[in-house]
C-alpha cells in the first residue's frame, strides 16, 4: 500500500477523464455523438490491452462465466456516455461536471432499491440534501422561458442529457457491484470498451458521419487514448489505496473543469452552480466516509464472531 501514490494515480485519472471531456466539447459540432463515442471507445482499446499485456492479464479479460452481466452494464454504461457526450455540446465543461456528481448519490438509491442493500438514516439525509444541491445547479438552465416554451433551450437540453447520464452512470456501477463477483477488472474494462465501440460504430448505418481531416483525427485518436489512461490510472490507484481515501479526490474534476473550461472556452459556471456543486460534492463525501465506516463496523463484527465448528 502506497496512499500518496493511489492519491497521485487518482487526481491524475481525474485530469486524463477532464481532458478527454474537453476535447470531446471542442469538436462536439463537428462530429455526431455516435461518432465520438466510437473513436472515444475503440482508441481507449490501445493502452488498455497493452496495459492487460504487462500485467499478463490479457488472456483472462478475454475470459467471462456472464455475458448477460456485461451486456446489461455495456449497454447502460454506453447510453451514459451517449447522454455525456450530448451534454458536451450544450453545457459549459464545469457545469456538466458538476451534474455529474449526482451519479454517487443516485448510486446509494439504486444500491437500496436494487441490490437490496441497507441504508439507514445518515445516507438518506446526505442524498437528500445533494439532491437539493443538484436542484440549486439546475436554476441556471432551466430559465424561465424553458418553462414556458418547453425544454428545447440549449442549456435545458444539455442539463437533462447530463442527468440521463449521471443516472445511466450510477446504473453502470451497479451493474459493476454484481460483476466483480466473478468477473475481474480487466474482464469488466475490456468488454465495456469493446461493446461501446461496437455500439458507437454501429451509428454508421444513420449517416451522418463525417470524415475528419488529418487534424480533427489525431484530436479524435488522443481523446480515445486519454480515455483508455484515465481508466488505467483509475484502476491502479485503487491497487496503492484504500477505496474510502481516493474516492474523494474524484472531485479534483471540478478544478480541472474550472481551469480548462477558463481557458480553453472561456467560460465560468454560475454562482448557482458553484453552491449547488459545493452541496452534492459535501454530500458525495459523508456519504463515501459513512462508506468506510459502515465497513470498519463489519470487518469488526467479523473479526469478533466466534469461528464455527468444523
Amino acid at each position: 500500500m502506497s496512499p500518496l501514490l493511489g492519491i497521485s494515480l487518482k487526481v491524475l485519472s481525474a485530469l486524463s477523464f477532464t481532458l478527454m471531456s474537453a476535447g470531446i466539447k471542442y469538436v462536439s459540432t463537428r462530429f455526431p455523438t455516435g461518432e465520438l463515442v466510437f473513436f472515444r471507445s475503440a482508441f481507449a482499446l490501445l493502452p488498455l490491452i497493452a496495459w492487460l499485456a504487462t500485467q499478463d492479464a490479457l488472456v483472462d479479460s478475454l475470459r467471462t462465466r456472464n455475458v448477460l452481466g456485461h451486456l446489461k452494464r455495456g449497454v447502460i454504461g454506453s447510453t451514459g456516455m451517449f447522454c455525456g457526450f450530448t451534454a458536451l455540446g450544450y453545457l459549459p465543461l464545469p457545469d456538466t461536471i458538476a451534474i455529474g456528481y449526482t451519479a454517487p448519490l443516485l448510486v446509494v438509491v439504486l444500491a437500496a432499491v436494487i441490490l437490496k442493500e441497507v441504508v439507514r438514516f445518515y445516507r438518506w439525509t446526505a442524498v437528500g440534501i445533494g439532491f437539493a444541491g443538484v436542484l440549486i445547479m439546475l436554476v441556471p438552465h432551466f430559465s424561465e422561458s424553458a418553462l414556458v416554451n418547453g425544454f428545447g433551450t440549449g442549456p435545458a437540453i444539455g442539463a437533462l442529457f447530463s442527468l440521463a447520464g449521471a443516472f445511466c452512470a450510477a446504473g453502470a456501477t451497479i451493474e459493476v457491484r454484481k460483476l466483480i463477483g466473478t468477473e475481474k477488472t480487466g474482464a469488466i474494462v475490456f468488454y465495456f470498451s469493446m461493446l461501446t465501440t461496437l455500439l458507437g460504430l454501429s451509428t454508421i448505418l444513420i449517416g451522418n458521419w463525417s470524415a475528419p481531416t488529418l487534424a480533427e483525427f489525431g484530436l479524435l485518436v488522443v481523446i480515445g487514448i486519454l480515455g483508455g489512461i484515465g481508466q488505467i490510472l483509475l484502476t491502479q490507484s485503487y491497487r496503492f489505496a484504500d477505496a474510502s481515501l481516493v474516492a474523494p479526490f474524484e472531485y479534483t474534476t471540478m478544478i480541472w473543469a474550472l481551469v480548462i473550461g477558463w481557458f480553453a472556452f472561456g467560460e465560468l459556471p454560475a454562482a448557482t452552480v458553484l453552491i449547488g456543486a459545493a452541496i452534492v460534492i459535501t454530500s458525495g463525501l459523508f456519504v463515501i466516509w459513512r462508506e468506510h465506516q459502515l465497513g470498519l463496523e463489519r470487518k469488526r463484527a467479523r473479526e469478533a464472531a466466534p469461528p464455527r465448528a468444523t
